[in-house]
């Protein structure tokens, strides 16, 4: 018996020391498909997120030692930019004590916050991984259930960064867009190659090295206005909403072209000037997915620049107009556009 007894005690000790060996990750909820209830093809709903994810997935607490944290129930619809500095903030306050970061998101708007919290949380040293699911963790062929396990090990041993962890995939979270609703592989980087793939062994990239530990830089400027360019657009409508915003995102066709000819009264040069005149930064970027935009390439595109516009180069269009939003309440003038064209966080070649 005595036997028995000291192998036990060996056994418990053996135990302990492997948790105080295991790592600490904040898991925090905000929302979204992976955490709601409901039976399609009944709407979607917030669940009781935490309990399924003990239930349906327990090994996560064989990869670290969790603790849970509720910041919103909300359908990623209804992500704001004022919820994004709530969040960054949550975040600074509570990093010190772990060793990285899950953040549980709906997939709609998964890519600005994931931008939001790389332009908001300068200095980062820690990975802080936003993960989603194209079903609830609670049906039977959900994606959420190893979407969760490989947004644990990400950030366990991946790159000290926002990153987005998907169908496998490691991807830097300022790169990142939506490209399908109804397959699992949801996100791509089309100008920027993976941090990390989680096959048979997970392998990850160093990513950005970044120095001066972490800040907070939560302040935001949403009034920003999305233009896209398309053929028969009447200059007169963005015109009209000139006066009423901070700042102006123009997707053009290509590397940054866009109708410039007075024959047919539809140039959008006088909305570029009328922008300088009203003092409203405006960037350009492209529709296209792949490669960027380069001012000099063609005579509308000049135009563009000699009236004040930058070009955003390859950065997708969240993170241009999410960059903005940030830019416009912590930057002025010439500060301004040295901030807008350059890589604060890995977001642009």
């Amino acid at each position: 018996m005595r036997g028995v007894v000291t192998t036990g005690c060996s056994l418990v000790k053996e135990r302990r020391r492997a948790n105080l060996d295991m790592k600490n990750i904040l898991l925090v909820h905000t929302g979204g498909t992976l955490g709601m209830s409901g039976r399609r093809p009944d709407a979607l709903k917030p669940g009781s997120f935490f309990r399924t994810v003990r239930e349906r997935v327990p090994e996560l607490t064989k990869l670290a030692r969790l603790e849970f944290d509720i910041f919103s129930n909300i359908d990623s619809c209804e992500m704001q930019p004022e919820l994004w500095s709530r969040l960054a903030a949550r975040l600074a306050e509570r990093l010190p004590e772990f060793d990285g970061a899950v953040i549980t998101h709906g997939t709609d708007t998964l890519a600005e916050t994931a931008c939001a919290l790389s332009y908001m949380l300068p200095g980062l040293d820690k990975p802080v991984v936003l993960t989603g699911a194209q079903r609830p963790l609670g049906e039977i062929r959900s994606d959420a259930r190893l979407n969760l396990i490989d947004a644990v090990t990400s950030a366990l041993h991946g790159p000290k960064e926002v990153t987005v962890c998907f169908d496998s995939h490691l991807f830097r979270g300022n790169r990142v867009r939506k490209v399908s609703i109804a397959e699992y592989d949801a996100f791509d980087s089309p100008n920027f190659p993976v941090l990390g793939v989680l096959g048979v062994d997970a392998k990850f990239s160093p990513g950005l090295q970044r120095k001066g530990g972490l800040r907070l830089a939560e302040r935001v400027d949403p009034r920003v206005f999305l233009l896209r360019v398309f053929p028969g657009l009447d200059p007169s409508i963005p015109l009209s909403i000139l006066p009423h915003i901070k700042g102006l995102v123009v997707e053009a066709y290509g590397a940054g072209n866009f109708p410039s000819s007075k024959e047919l009264g539809r140039s959008l040069i006088p909305v570029f000037r009328e922008a300088q005149h009203l003092g409203v930064p405006v960037v350009v970027i492209s529709q296209a997915p792949r490669n960027g935009v380069d001012l000099s390439l063609y005579e509308s595109g000049s135009q563009a620049r000699l009236s004040g516009a930058v070009s955003g180069g390859d950065m997708t269009v969240s993170a241009a107009v999410v960059k903005l939003m940030h830019g416009l309440a912590n930057y002025r003038g010439a500060s301004l556009n040295k901030y807008l064209q350059r890589s604060v966080a890995g977001e642009r070649s």
